[in-house]
C-alpha cells in the first residue's frame, strides 16, 4: 500500500519506518525540516510538500503534535487542494471534541477520516506491538486494518469517532498517576533512610505493583532521565488535555491540575525534552 506519514517526530518517524520494513512504499512529511533531513538519512523518502506527501497515497497516517498542527496542515491556507477521495488516519493524542471536528471537515471535503491513536513507545513501534483503539466508521477500519496488523498485534476497532480518542486519554492518564504516585512513594521511602530493594520487593509482590515502576527505578535514584521515548513535555500536554475533557462531563479534576502543575514545574527546572518520569524531580525535590 502506498502510504503518507504526516509528522515524522519521534514516534512518527518509527511508525513510518516499521511500514517501509513491511513493505509498504511510504513517503514523509514534517513540518521542520531538521525532523525531515533526520528522517531522510534514516532512508525514508520525504517530500517537499505535504501535498507531495499524499499525492499518490491510499492511506494517509496523520502524527502531527496536536490538533491545532493537523488543522494547519491540510486546511491552511484556504487554497489547499480537497480531500475529496483520501483516507486520513489520525493517531496522534487529541481531544475526542477535536477528532469529532475532524471528522466532520474532511467528510465535508468528500474525504474519509478515522482515528486510531496508539500506547506505547519507540520500542514498540520497531517491533510492531502498539496496542492500537480506533475510532470511526467500520469500514474505514476494515479498510485500514492490514495496515494497522503491521503495527499492532492485536488492533482495535472501539466504537464511533472521539471515542479512540477518549481511552487513549484515559489511558495517559494513568501514565502520569502511576509516575506521581510512585514518585512520592519513593520519595518518602529515601527520605525515611529505607532500603529501596526492601520497598520494591515488597511492593513487586502486592497487588499495588506495576510495570512500570521497575521501568523507572533507575531513572529516579540516578536522577538521569536520557533519550526521551516520551518527553515530560508531552505527558504535561496530554494530561491538561485530560483535565479539560474530563472537566466537561463533570468529573473532579483537582488530582489532575496538581500533576499538572508539577509536570510545568519540572519542565521549568529544565526537564522538558526529558523522559516523563522527570516528574519525580519537580515532586521530590533534591535536598541541598
Amino acid at each position: 500500500m502506498n502510504i503518507a506519514v504526516l509528522g515524522l517526530g519521534l514516534l512518527g518517524a518509527e511508525i513510518a519506518l516499521r511500514l517501509q520494513h513491511c513493505g509498504h512504499r511510504v513517503t514523509g512529511w514534517n513540518r521542520s525540516a531538521a525532523r525531515a533531513e533526520a528522517a531522510r538519512q534514516r532512508g525514508l523518502t520525504v517530500a517537499a510538500c505535504v501535498w507531495d506527501a499524499i499525492a499518490d497515497a491510499d492511506l494517509t497516517l496523520l502524527l502531527l503534535s496536536d490538533a491545532s498542527a493537523i488543522h494547519a496542515t491540510l486546511f491552511a491556507p484556504d487554497d489547499a487542494p480537497s480531500l475529496a477521495g483520501r483516507t486520513l488516519v489520525q493517531m496522534g493524542t487529541i481531544a475526542p471534541r477535536e477528532s469529532r471536528e475532524l471528522a466532520e471537515r474532511i467528510a465535508a471535503q468528500g474525504g474519509a477520516y478515522l482515528e486510531a491513536p496508539v500506547l506505547g513507545s519507540l520500542p514498540e513501534a520497531r517491533a510492531g506491538t502498539l496496542i492500537l483503539m480506533a475510532g470511526g466508521d467500520p469500514n474505514v477500519y476494515e479498510y485500514s486494518v492490514p495496515v494497522f496488523h503491521d503495527l499492532s498485534r492485536d488492533p482495535r476497532r472501539i466504537g464511533a469517532v472521539g471515542q479512540g480518542a477518549a481511552l487513549k486519554l484515559a489511558m495517559n492518564q494513568l501514565i502520569a498517576g502511576l509516575t506521581a504516585t510512585f514518585a512520592l512513594s519513593l520519595g518518602l521511602v529515601r527520605r525515611e533512610g529505607l532500603e529501596v530493594e526492601t520497598f520494591m520487593e515488597l511492593l513487586r509482590a502486592s497487588a499495588l505493583y506495576a510495570k512500570t515502576f521497575d521501568k523507572k527505578l533507575a531513572h529516579y535514584l540516578a536522577h538521569e532521565y536520557g533519550a526521551a521515548n516520551f518527553p515530560l513535555k508531552h505527558l504535561r500536554k496530554d494530561v491538561g488535555l485530560f483535565r479539560s475533557v474530563a472537566e466537561a462531563v463533570g468529573l473532579d479534576t483537582h488530582l489532575l491540575a496538581a500533576i499538572e502543575s508539577s509536570c510545568r514545574q519540572a519542565e521549568q527546572q529544565g526537564y522538558a525534552e526529558a523522559d516523563y518520569s522527570a516528574l519525580y524531580e519537580a515532586l521530590v525535590p533534591r535536598s541541598h
